[in-house]
Protein backbone atom coordinates (compact mmCIF):
# COMPACT_ATOMS: atom_id res chain seq x y z
CA UNK A 1 0.00 0.00 0.00
CA UNK A 2 2.87 2.36 0.76
CA UNK A 3 4.24 1.93 -2.78
CA UNK A 4 0.79 2.51 -4.29
CA UNK A 5 0.34 5.65 -2.18
CA UNK A 6 3.70 6.95 -3.40
CA UNK A 7 2.80 6.23 -7.05
CA UNK A 8 -0.52 8.12 -6.75
CA UNK A 9 1.28 11.01 -5.07
CA UNK A 10 3.93 11.19 -7.82
CA UNK A 11 1.33 11.01 -10.60
CA UNK A 12 -0.70 13.79 -8.93
CA UNK A 13 2.25 16.11 -8.51
CA UNK A 14 3.44 15.29 -12.05
CA UNK A 15 0.05 16.51 -13.27
CA UNK A 16 0.51 19.71 -11.26
CA UNK A 17 4.05 20.15 -12.63
CA UNK A 18 3.01 19.84 -16.26
CA UNK A 19 0.39 22.55 -15.83
CA UNK A 20 3.30 24.90 -15.11
CA UNK A 21 4.61 24.41 -18.66
CA UNK A 22 3.31 26.68 -21.43
CA UNK A 23 1.21 25.14 -24.19
CA UNK A 24 -0.22 22.30 -22.11
CA UNK A 25 -3.87 22.28 -21.18
CA UNK A 26 -3.75 20.21 -17.98
CA UNK A 27 -5.73 21.61 -15.10
CA UNK A 28 -4.03 21.62 -11.66
CA UNK A 29 -7.24 21.26 -9.59
CA UNK A 30 -8.37 18.30 -11.73
CA UNK A 31 -4.96 16.62 -11.28
CA UNK A 32 -5.20 17.09 -7.50
CA UNK A 33 -8.83 15.92 -7.43
CA UNK A 34 -7.90 12.80 -9.41
CA UNK A 35 -5.16 12.05 -6.87
CA UNK A 36 -7.53 12.52 -3.92
CA UNK A 37 -10.19 10.23 -5.42
CA UNK A 38 -7.51 7.64 -6.29
CA UNK A 39 -6.35 7.55 -2.67
CA UNK A 40 -9.90 6.55 -1.69
CA UNK A 41 -10.67 4.21 -4.63
CA UNK A 42 -7.47 2.19 -4.17
CA UNK A 43 -7.97 1.91 -0.41
CA UNK A 44 -5.05 4.06 0.71
CA UNK A 45 -7.49 6.14 2.76
CA UNK A 46 -11.05 5.36 3.77
CA UNK A 47 -13.68 7.96 2.88
CA UNK A 48 -13.84 8.98 6.56
CA UNK A 49 -10.04 9.32 6.73
CA UNK A 50 -10.01 11.48 3.60
CA UNK A 51 -12.61 13.84 5.05
CA UNK A 52 -10.61 14.06 8.29
CA UNK A 53 -7.48 14.86 6.26
CA UNK A 54 -9.00 18.10 4.95
CA UNK A 55 -8.02 21.09 7.06
CA UNK A 56 -11.40 22.81 7.25
CA UNK A 57 -9.92 25.66 9.30
CA UNK A 58 -7.84 26.67 6.28
CA UNK A 59 -10.79 26.18 3.89
CA UNK A 60 -13.04 28.29 6.14
CA UNK A 61 -10.51 31.11 6.47
CA UNK A 62 -10.05 31.18 2.69
CA UNK A 63 -13.81 31.15 2.12
CA UNK A 64 -14.44 34.03 4.52
CA UNK A 65 -11.70 36.17 2.98
CA UNK A 66 -12.96 35.38 -0.53
CA UNK A 67 -16.44 36.65 0.41
CA UNK A 68 -15.03 39.92 1.75
CA UNK A 69 -12.74 40.44 -1.23
CA UNK A 70 -15.49 39.57 -3.73
CA UNK A 71 -17.74 42.30 -2.30
CA UNK A 72 -14.91 44.87 -2.23
CA UNK A 73 -14.08 43.96 -5.83
CA UNK A 74 -17.68 44.38 -7.03
CA UNK A 75 -17.94 47.66 -5.10
CA UNK A 76 -14.96 49.00 -7.06
CA UNK A 77 -12.80 49.41 -3.96
CA UNK A 78 -9.65 48.00 -5.62
CA UNK A 79 -9.88 50.36 -8.57
CA UNK A 80 -10.64 53.28 -6.27
CA UNK A 81 -7.49 52.87 -4.17
CA UNK A 82 -5.29 52.08 -7.19
CA UNK A 83 -6.44 55.03 -9.29
CA UNK A 84 -6.53 57.63 -6.52
CA UNK A 85 -3.15 56.59 -5.10
CA UNK A 86 -1.07 55.79 -8.18
CA UNK A 87 -2.16 58.96 -10.01
CA UNK A 88 -0.54 61.00 -7.22
CA UNK A 89 2.83 60.29 -8.83
CA UNK A 90 4.55 63.35 -10.32
CA UNK A 91 7.66 61.67 -11.82
CA UNK A 92 8.51 58.18 -13.22
CA UNK A 93 10.44 57.31 -10.03
CA UNK A 94 7.47 58.31 -7.88
CA UNK A 95 5.18 56.26 -10.09
CA UNK A 96 7.42 53.20 -9.69
CA UNK A 97 7.65 53.69 -5.93
CA UNK A 98 3.89 54.11 -5.56
CA UNK A 99 3.10 51.07 -7.71
CA UNK A 100 5.47 48.95 -5.60
CA UNK A 101 4.23 50.08 -2.19
CA UNK A 102 0.52 50.42 -3.02
CA UNK A 103 0.55 46.94 -4.59
CA UNK A 104 2.65 45.48 -1.76
CA UNK A 105 0.55 46.90 1.09
CA UNK A 106 -2.74 46.05 -0.65
CA UNK A 107 -1.53 42.49 -1.28
CA UNK A 108 -0.73 42.07 2.42
CA UNK A 109 -4.38 42.51 3.41
CA UNK A 110 -6.43 41.80 0.29
CA UNK A 111 -4.78 38.61 -1.10
CA UNK A 112 -2.30 39.28 -3.90
CA UNK A 113 -4.00 37.41 -6.75
CA UNK A 114 -7.11 39.61 -6.47
CA UNK A 115 -4.99 42.77 -6.19
CA UNK A 116 -3.01 42.24 -9.41
CA UNK A 117 -6.12 41.12 -11.28
CA UNK A 118 -7.67 44.54 -10.73
CA UNK A 119 -4.58 46.76 -10.49
CA UNK A 120 -2.94 45.63 -13.76
CA UNK A 121 -5.38 47.32 -16.20
CA UNK A 122 -4.99 50.56 -14.20
CA UNK A 123 -1.18 50.38 -14.32
CA UNK A 124 -1.28 49.77 -18.09
CA UNK A 125 -3.74 52.66 -18.57
CA UNK A 126 -1.47 54.99 -16.55
CA UNK A 127 1.60 53.98 -18.59
CA UNK A 128 -0.26 54.56 -21.86
CA UNK A 129 -1.68 57.85 -20.61
CA UNK A 130 1.75 59.14 -19.60
CA UNK A 131 3.55 57.54 -22.59
CA UNK A 132 5.80 55.50 -20.31
CA UNK A 133 7.24 52.05 -21.07
CA UNK A 134 4.88 49.66 -19.20
CA UNK A 135 7.35 46.78 -18.75
CA UNK A 136 9.26 47.97 -15.63
CA UNK A 137 6.06 49.01 -13.88
CA UNK A 138 4.30 45.69 -14.59
CA UNK A 139 7.30 43.65 -13.41
CA UNK A 140 7.44 45.86 -10.31
CA UNK A 141 3.74 45.21 -9.68
CA UNK A 142 4.19 41.43 -10.01
CA UNK A 143 7.13 41.26 -7.63
CA UNK A 144 5.66 43.72 -5.13
CA UNK A 145 2.44 41.70 -4.95
CA UNK A 146 4.44 38.60 -3.99
CA UNK A 147 6.79 40.31 -1.53
CA UNK A 148 4.04 42.42 0.04
CA UNK A 149 1.76 39.42 0.53
CA UNK A 150 4.42 37.86 2.78
CA UNK A 151 3.66 40.49 5.42
CA UNK A 152 0.49 38.96 6.89
CA UNK A 153 -1.17 35.62 7.49
CA UNK A 154 -3.98 36.57 5.07
CA UNK A 155 -1.71 37.90 2.30
CA UNK A 156 -1.78 34.77 0.16
CA UNK A 157 -3.19 31.20 0.25
CA UNK A 158 0.02 29.57 1.49
CA UNK A 159 0.33 32.05 4.38
CA UNK A 160 -3.29 31.32 5.32
CA UNK A 161 -2.39 27.63 5.65
CA UNK A 162 0.75 28.44 7.66
CA UNK A 163 -1.19 30.85 9.90
CA UNK A 164 -3.64 28.08 10.79
CA UNK A 165 -0.96 25.43 11.44
CA UNK A 166 1.47 27.60 13.41
CA UNK A 167 0.92 29.30 16.76
CA UNK A 168 1.55 32.81 15.48
CA UNK A 169 -0.70 35.65 16.55
CA UNK A 170 -1.63 37.90 13.61
CA UNK A 171 0.35 40.86 14.95
CA UNK A 172 3.34 38.74 15.94
CA UNK A 173 3.60 37.22 12.45
CA UNK A 174 3.33 40.68 10.91
CA UNK A 175 6.02 42.06 13.23
CA UNK A 176 8.47 39.31 12.26
CA UNK A 177 7.71 39.63 8.55
CA UNK A 178 7.69 43.43 8.31
CA UNK A 179 11.47 43.95 7.83
CA UNK A 180 11.58 41.07 5.32
CA UNK A 181 8.62 42.31 3.26
CA UNK A 182 9.61 45.99 3.47
CA UNK A 183 13.25 45.23 2.65
CA UNK A 184 12.19 43.11 -0.33
CA UNK A 185 10.03 45.97 -1.68
CA UNK A 186 13.04 48.29 -1.49
CA UNK A 187 15.18 45.69 -3.28
CA UNK A 188 12.58 45.57 -6.06
CA UNK A 189 12.58 49.37 -6.39
CA UNK A 190 16.35 49.79 -6.63
CA UNK A 191 16.84 46.75 -8.91
CA UNK A 192 14.23 47.86 -11.44
CA UNK A 193 15.47 51.45 -11.32
CA UNK A 194 19.00 50.16 -12.07
CA UNK A 195 18.01 47.88 -14.96
CA UNK A 196 15.74 50.44 -16.61
CA UNK A 197 18.03 53.46 -16.27
CA UNK A 198 16.70 55.19 -19.37
CA UNK A 199 13.12 55.03 -18.10
CA UNK A 200 14.00 56.69 -14.79
CA UNK A 201 16.90 58.91 -15.88
CA UNK A 202 14.79 62.06 -16.13
CA UNK A 203 12.36 63.64 -13.71
CA UNK A 204 9.82 64.85 -16.25
CA UNK A 205 6.49 65.69 -14.70
CA UNK A 206 3.83 63.08 -15.41
CA UNK A 207 0.42 64.16 -16.59
CA UNK A 208 -2.19 61.43 -16.61
CA UNK A 209 -5.95 61.59 -17.00
CA UNK A 210 -7.94 58.41 -16.46
CA UNK A 211 -11.57 57.80 -17.14
CA UNK A 212 -13.43 57.95 -13.85
CA UNK A 213 -15.09 54.71 -12.86
CA UNK A 214 -18.38 54.40 -11.05
CA UNK A 215 -17.93 53.32 -7.43
CA UNK A 216 -20.66 51.70 -5.36
CA UNK A 217 -20.39 54.02 -2.35
CA UNK A 218 -23.70 52.77 -0.91
CA UNK A 219 -22.23 49.28 -0.55
CA UNK A 220 -18.76 50.49 0.49
CA UNK A 221 -20.29 52.17 3.54
CA UNK A 222 -20.83 48.65 4.87
CA UNK A 223 -18.15 46.52 3.18
CA UNK A 224 -15.12 48.68 4.08
CA UNK A 225 -15.95 49.00 7.84
CA UNK A 226 -16.64 45.24 7.99
CA UNK A 227 -13.30 44.50 6.31
CA UNK A 228 -11.46 46.83 8.71
CA UNK A 229 -13.27 45.22 11.65
CA UNK A 230 -12.14 41.77 10.48
CA UNK A 231 -8.48 42.88 10.24
CA UNK A 232 -8.65 44.45 13.71
CA UNK A 233 -10.27 41.26 15.06
CA UNK A 234 -7.38 39.22 13.61
CA UNK A 235 -4.95 41.25 15.74
CA UNK A 236 -6.90 40.46 18.93
CA UNK A 237 -7.94 36.90 18.12
CA UNK A 238 -5.60 35.35 20.72
CA UNK A 239 -6.78 37.67 23.49
CA UNK A 240 -10.46 36.92 22.85
CA UNK A 241 -9.86 33.22 22.02
CA UNK A 242 -11.57 33.48 18.64
CA UNK A 243 -10.02 31.62 15.70
CA UNK A 244 -9.12 33.22 12.39
CA UNK A 245 -11.67 31.12 10.43
CA UNK A 246 -14.53 32.21 12.73
CA UNK A 247 -13.55 35.87 12.33
CA UNK A 248 -13.31 35.57 8.52
CA UNK A 249 -16.62 33.70 8.22
CA UNK A 250 -18.31 36.22 10.51
CA UNK A 251 -17.06 39.04 8.28
CA UNK A 252 -18.23 37.16 5.20
CA UNK A 253 -21.71 36.60 6.63
CA UNK A 254 -22.02 40.25 7.71
CA UNK A 255 -21.01 41.57 4.30
CA UNK A 256 -23.58 39.29 2.64
CA UNK A 257 -26.33 40.50 4.97
CA UNK A 258 -25.50 44.21 5.18
CA UNK A 259 -23.80 44.91 1.86
CA UNK A 260 -25.74 46.22 -1.11
CA UNK A 261 -24.57 43.44 -3.45
CA UNK A 262 -26.83 40.47 -4.16
CA UNK A 263 -25.49 37.46 -2.19
CA UNK A 264 -25.86 35.23 -5.28
CA UNK A 265 -23.52 37.56 -7.21
CA UNK A 266 -20.95 37.42 -4.41
CA UNK A 267 -21.11 33.63 -4.16
CA UNK A 268 -20.48 33.33 -7.93
CA UNK A 269 -17.25 35.31 -7.49
CA UNK A 270 -15.80 32.89 -4.91
CA UNK A 271 -12.98 30.74 -6.26
CA UNK A 272 -14.55 27.36 -5.50
CA UNK A 273 -11.96 25.65 -7.70
CA UNK A 274 -9.14 26.86 -5.41
CA UNK A 275 -10.99 25.45 -2.38
CA UNK A 276 -11.36 22.11 -4.18
CA UNK A 277 -7.66 22.24 -5.05
CA UNK A 278 -6.71 22.75 -1.39
CA UNK A 279 -9.04 20.00 -0.13
CA UNK A 280 -7.76 17.53 -2.73
CA UNK A 281 -4.10 18.20 -1.92
CA UNK A 282 -4.75 17.69 1.80
CA UNK A 283 -6.08 14.21 0.99
CA UNK A 284 -3.22 13.31 -1.37
CA UNK A 285 -0.54 14.35 1.13
CA UNK A 286 -2.37 12.56 3.94
CA UNK A 287 -2.14 9.35 1.91
CA UNK A 288 1.66 9.35 1.92
CA UNK A 289 1.78 10.66 5.49
CA UNK A 290 -0.25 7.64 6.67
CA UNK A 291 2.49 5.27 5.56
CA UNK A 292 5.26 7.40 7.14
CA UNK A 293 6.85 8.20 3.78
CA UNK A 294 7.69 11.71 4.98
CA UNK A 295 9.43 10.61 8.19
CA UNK A 296 13.01 11.02 6.84
CA UNK A 297 12.31 14.66 5.99
CA UNK A 298 10.59 15.25 9.33
CA UNK A 299 13.72 13.88 11.04
CA UNK A 300 15.92 16.19 8.92
CA UNK A 301 14.06 19.31 10.03
CA UNK A 302 13.92 18.08 13.63
CA UNK A 303 17.69 17.73 13.72
CA UNK A 304 18.31 20.99 11.84
CA UNK A 305 15.82 23.38 13.38
CA UNK A 306 18.16 26.38 13.25
CA UNK A 307 20.30 27.70 10.39
CA UNK A 308 20.49 24.47 8.37
CA UNK A 309 16.71 24.00 8.53
CA UNK A 310 16.07 27.63 7.53
CA UNK A 311 18.52 27.29 4.63
CA UNK A 312 16.96 23.98 3.52
CA UNK A 313 13.46 25.49 3.45
CA UNK A 314 14.64 28.41 1.34
CA UNK A 315 16.42 26.07 -1.07
CA UNK A 316 13.42 23.75 -1.40
CA UNK A 317 11.07 26.71 -1.83
CA UNK A 318 13.20 28.20 -4.59
CA UNK A 319 13.17 24.98 -6.61
CA UNK A 320 9.74 23.50 -5.90
CA UNK A 321 7.80 26.77 -6.14
CA UNK A 322 8.89 26.96 -9.78
CA UNK A 323 7.94 23.33 -10.42
CA UNK A 324 4.69 22.70 -8.53
CA UNK A 325 3.87 26.27 -7.35
CA UNK A 326 3.97 27.48 -3.76
CA UNK A 327 0.56 26.25 -2.56
CA UNK A 328 1.13 22.52 -3.33
CA UNK A 329 4.65 22.86 -1.93
CA UNK A 330 3.44 24.33 1.38
CA UNK A 331 0.72 21.69 1.74
CA UNK A 332 3.40 19.02 1.21
CA UNK A 333 5.59 20.62 3.90
CA UNK A 334 2.69 20.84 6.38
CA UNK A 335 2.98 17.31 7.84
CA UNK A 336 6.76 17.64 8.02
CA UNK A 337 6.81 20.83 10.11
CA UNK A 338 3.63 20.32 12.16
CA UNK A 339 5.14 17.72 14.59
CA UNK A 340 8.10 20.00 15.33
CA UNK A 341 6.07 22.88 16.87
CA UNK A 342 8.72 25.36 15.69
CA UNK A 343 7.23 28.71 14.74
CA UNK A 344 10.42 30.01 13.17
CA UNK A 345 10.49 27.14 10.68
CA UNK A 346 6.91 28.05 9.76
CA UNK A 347 8.09 31.64 9.36
CA UNK A 348 10.94 30.50 7.11
CA UNK A 349 8.46 28.51 5.01
CA UNK A 350 6.07 31.48 4.70
CA UNK A 351 8.84 33.86 3.73
CA UNK A 352 10.72 31.59 1.33
CA UNK A 353 7.69 30.12 -0.47
CA UNK A 354 6.32 33.62 -1.10
CA UNK A 355 9.58 35.35 -2.09
CA UNK A 356 10.47 32.43 -4.38
CA UNK A 357 7.50 33.46 -6.51
CA UNK A 358 9.62 36.33 -7.86
CA UNK A 359 12.26 34.06 -9.39
CA UNK A 360 10.49 33.14 -12.66
CA UNK A 361 7.24 34.01 -14.44
CA UNK A 362 5.80 30.64 -13.38
CA UNK A 363 6.81 31.04 -9.73
CA UNK A 364 3.41 32.31 -8.54
CA UNK A 365 -0.15 32.67 -9.80
CA UNK A 366 0.01 36.49 -9.54
CA UNK A 367 2.83 36.47 -12.13
CA UNK A 368 0.72 34.57 -14.66
CA UNK A 369 -2.33 36.79 -14.06
CA UNK A 370 -0.40 39.99 -14.86
CA UNK A 371 1.37 38.43 -17.85
CA UNK A 372 -1.93 37.24 -19.39
CA UNK A 373 -3.63 40.63 -18.91
CA UNK A 374 -0.59 42.42 -20.38
CA UNK A 375 -0.50 40.00 -23.34
CA UNK A 376 -4.11 40.88 -24.24
CA UNK A 377 -3.03 44.54 -24.31
CA UNK A 378 -0.15 43.75 -26.68
CA UNK A 379 2.55 43.89 -23.96
CA UNK A 380 4.88 40.90 -23.79
CA UNK A 381 6.89 39.97 -20.72
CA UNK A 382 9.48 37.42 -21.84
CA UNK A 383 10.67 34.54 -19.66
CA UNK A 384 14.40 35.39 -19.62
CA UNK A 385 13.69 39.11 -19.40
CA UNK A 386 11.79 38.44 -16.18
CA UNK A 387 14.36 35.88 -14.96
CA UNK A 388 17.22 38.39 -15.19
CA UNK A 389 15.48 40.67 -12.72
CA UNK A 390 13.82 37.89 -10.73
CA UNK A 391 17.09 36.07 -10.00
CA UNK A 392 18.72 39.20 -8.54
CA UNK A 393 15.67 40.28 -6.53
CA UNK A 394 15.07 36.75 -5.21
CA UNK A 395 18.75 36.31 -4.26
CA UNK A 396 18.93 39.50 -2.19
CA UNK A 397 15.45 38.93 -0.71
CA UNK A 398 16.50 35.40 0.32
CA UNK A 399 19.72 36.70 1.90
CA UNK A 400 17.64 39.18 3.89
CA UNK A 401 15.06 36.54 4.86
CA UNK A 402 17.59 33.90 5.93
CA UNK A 403 19.65 36.42 7.91
CA UNK A 404 16.69 37.91 9.78
CA UNK A 405 15.01 34.60 10.60
CA UNK A 406 18.33 33.23 11.87
CA UNK A 407 18.69 36.36 14.05
CA UNK A 408 15.17 35.71 15.39
CA UNK A 409 16.30 32.24 16.55
CA UNK A 410 18.90 33.89 18.77
CA UNK A 411 16.36 36.08 20.58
Amino acid sequence: MATLALIIFLITYAGIIFTRLPGLNIDRPSAAFFGAVSMIVFGILSFEESISAIDFNTIALLLGMMMLIAVLEIDGFFLLISETTITLAKTPKQLLLLIIFVTGISSAFLVNDAVVLLFTPVVIAICKGTKRQPLPYLIAEIMASNSGSALTITGNPQNILIGIQSNFAFGQFMLYMFPIAFGSLLIIFFTIKFFFKNEFANSDRLICTLEKEEWNYASMKFSIPIFILVIVAFFFSKEFHVSYPVIALSGGSLVLLLGKIKPSKVIKEIDWVLLLFFASLFIVVSGIEKYELLDPLIYHFKMNATFSGILSLHGLSLVLSQIVSNVPFVILMNPMLKPLHDNLLWLALASSSTLAGNFTIIGAMANLIVIEIAKKQGIQIKFFQFLKLGAIITFFSFVLSISLIYIYTKW
